[in-house]
């Protein structure tokens, strides 16, 4: 029957065109995006075989972290195209670059957001590769992948050397007592600096509190968009070998205690969703074995167990998953059959009731949030024109299946039954989220962040959250950053010059980082490259932080704008809209040039004569819109504004105004 069933699968997949494409895949974007499967990949997962028989000392589990834009991705796509994984040069063109980023606003963004897995097979070695954000932001991505690797490829770039965010990342796997491999990446650019580099990045494991063996880490060279790596930066191969054959020597196998099905331990450290089996767990397994088949349970310290089957077991296979009938020690897992499962539990054996199953694994810990927005459902005069989600249960679905997968979010219930407090690790972890459910069709009415304040149990006294800034600009326009950063009540650490550019670095308060980076990019005429991670909490700053320095110009009246209005308008500012954009009272039309808010008339028209339409004008002394994008809009609002979010456009208004409530006499 089997046979069978292999044969028709064949004739079908042999007929199809289908194949042709390339449709990557990952345990963290299930291939649900129109693309199709490889017809080896198909085969495997029907036809499920015995786990890859490569025993524990034969696998390498290793998390690739860096800093945003220190090619990281680059350097991964390297290796996944000299690995065997595409069967001829023309498939790895199709794939394109960046293969594993393969979610839109990744690609748009140019940032890794979730955390993916693959799996390579070198010289008889298997090594599951984690590719990890490298934002902070996306922290809580990077601490639950690090539980399941065993070590971490270090990539830094030949110029810049580590970064705040490289020191984030870093510092959590040196905390797990895992050694690095340090990748010098990008060894190819004129103003390469390697042996400065290297010795930064000792000082950087030495200030981090790395052990002895920790910090004799091993150092390749590599540029990854040449495709070669070397033990030296002038003698590179002509591939990637030395850096997998690095990976294969420097890099611990995983420590297993037993292999016994009785002492079953896995963590969940991750949830994926298929189509067609539903909640999937990924989980690597610390001890024992484990069976597609058999009776499980999900166990958690202090809780009671939940008990399943397991219907479904795969293990990673180049860019997919393979079938798999029974797993070990050392590898990484994803299952199905438990609907229930969530990140932190520990999968333990149910087999004879369970009587001898090991103990639960502590939970992942994932640090707090530091900033919150509220979310809720669209209240603006000009709502539910577009969208598809529209109600507060919606919403309220969306965001609490949210805490399935994202374990650095937080969300709350408020006073108002439509309106719900979503807590994140930063500015953009909570814009990422907004960006992803407009883009499902939902409208939301958002307001501004705020950051989250605690109290010290020891003193009693409020602290808030404090971030290390650190700004690259040309040397000119460092007095307008340094500026802005004294402004925002910043404390200076370091400055220095490299290579013409100006290296600034603050301390800064979090709460005086909203709104920044749009004022920083002004002051600089674009030029500035802006990195930030959270440092710690301190005491609050008592003074009040001056925010933006200019008002809003704010619709007088609702109505579609005319050309005439924005002509007339646009003497007192920067406009956000054009004619035929249907406006109302209240929302924000655009910038005023000064401090404080100004009504202006943009729905304003024309006396109707018999020589023109009402409407009509003149329209070449219109200037070109502002064009704010989501991060921009919430940049922008202040503590009274709040911002409207459909699946076409981000519309500001002044919050009274878009609540309906107004004091008498016309006047907010």
């Amino acid at each position: 029957m089997s046979n069978l069933r292999s044969l028709l699968l064949l004739s079908l997949l042999t007929a199809s065109s289908a194949f042709t494409s390339f449709c990557p895949s990952t345990a963290f974007a299930p291939r649900t995006n129109g693309c199709s499967l490889s017809m080896s990949a198909v085969l495997e997962e029907a036809a499920p075989t015995t786990a890859n028989g490569v025993d524990a000392d034969k696998i390498r589990n290793i998390a690739v972290i860096a800093h945003v834009d220190h090619g990281k991705t680059t350097l991964v796509d390297a290796l996944i195209k000299q690995s065997g994984v595409f069967r001829d040069e023309s498939k790895a063109e199709e794939a394109g670059e960046r293969v594993m980023d393969n979610e839109d606003q990744e690609r748009e963004r140019g940032i890794t957001i979730l955390a993916k897995n693959l799996a390579v097979v070198r010289d008889g070695y298997k090594i599951n590769i984690m590719d990890t954000p490298g934002h902070a932001d996306f922290g809580g991505e990077v601490e639950r992948v690090l539980n399941m690797a065993d070590g971490v490829l270090l990539v830094v770039d030949s110029v810049e050397g580590p970064k705040p965010q490289t020191r984030f990342v870093l510092d959590k796997a040196l905390q797990k007592g895992m050694k690095a491999l340090v990748v010098v990446n990008k060894i190819d650019r004129p103003a390469a600096r390697p042996e400065y580099v290297v010795d930064n990045v000792f000082d950087l494991f030495v200030e981090l509190g790395a052990t002895d063996e920790q910090t004799d880490f091993r150092v390749v060279y590599a540029s990854g968009l040449l495709g070669q790596a070397g033990d030296e930066p002038d003698d590179l191969a002509a591939d990637m070998g030395p850096l997998f054959d690095a990976v294969i020597e420097s890099i611990d196998p995983p420590a297993v205690q037993t292999t016994e099905a009785d002492a079953l331990q896995a963590l969940v450290s991750n949830i994926d969703y298929d189509p067609f089996k539903g909640k999937l767990g990924i989980a690597r397994i610390t001890n024992g074995s484990i069976k597609a088949g058999q009776p499980i349970s999900l166990a958690r310290p202090d809780t009671p167990k939940k008990t399943g089957r397991l219907n479904d077991l795969f293990v990673f296979d180049n860019l997919g998953k393979k079938a798999v009938t029974e797993a070990s020690a050392g590898e990484i897992i994803m299952f199905g059959g438990l609907g229930d499962v969530e990140i932190g539990d520990t999968l333990v054996t149910n087999e004879n009731g369970g009587a001898n199953a090991a103990e639960p694994l502590p939970p992942i810990a994932v640090e707090q949030p530091t900033v919150r927005m509220t979310i809720g459902v669209n209240k603006s005069p000009l709502a539910g024109r577009e969208g598809k989600f529209l109600t507060s249960r919606m919403i309220r679905d969306r965001l609490f299946k949210e805490l399935d997968r994202n374990v650095a979010l937080q969300v709350a219930e408020t006073e108002s039954a439509d309106r719900y407090q979503v807590s994140g690790r930063g500015q953009l972890h909570l814009t990422v989220l907004i960006e992803t459910m407009r883009r499902e069709g939902f409208e939301l009415e958002v307001g501004p962040p705020t950051v989250i304040n605690k109290v010290n149990e020891e003193t009693g006294k409020t602290e808030e959250p404090w971030e290390s800034v650190e700004v690259r600009v040309p040397e000119e326009y460092s007095g307008g950053v340094i500026d802005l950063l004294n402004n925002r009540k910043g404390e200076m650490q370091d400055m220095s010059l490299e290579e013409n550019m100006s290296v600034v670095k603050y301390l800064v308060p979090t709460r005086g980082m909203l709104g920044l980076r749009s004022s920083l990019l002004t002051a600089t005429r674009g030029t500035a490259i802006v990195d930030s991670v959270f440092d710690s909490y301190r005491p609050r700053v008592q003074e009040e932080i001056n925010g933006r320095d200019k008002g809003s110009l704010l619709a007088f009246a609702d109505g579609p704008v005319t050309s005439f209005g924005i002509e007339g308008a646009q003497n007192r500012g920067n406009m956000f809209v054009s004619p035929g954009e249907d406006v109302y009272k209240g929302m924000i039309v655009g910038i005023h040039q000064r401090p404080g808010d100004l009504e202006v008339n943009v729905c304003k028209t024309k006396a109707l004569t018999n020589m023109r339409s009402a409407t009509k004008g003149i329209t070449t002394g219109i200037v070109a819109p502002v064009e704010m994008s989501l991060d921009a809009s919430v940049e922008y609002l202040a503590a009274d504004e709040i911002m409207e979010v459909t699946p076409s456009l981000f519309r500001m208004a002044k919050n009274p105004a878009m609540q309906g409530k107004k004091k008498k006499g016309g006047k907010k």
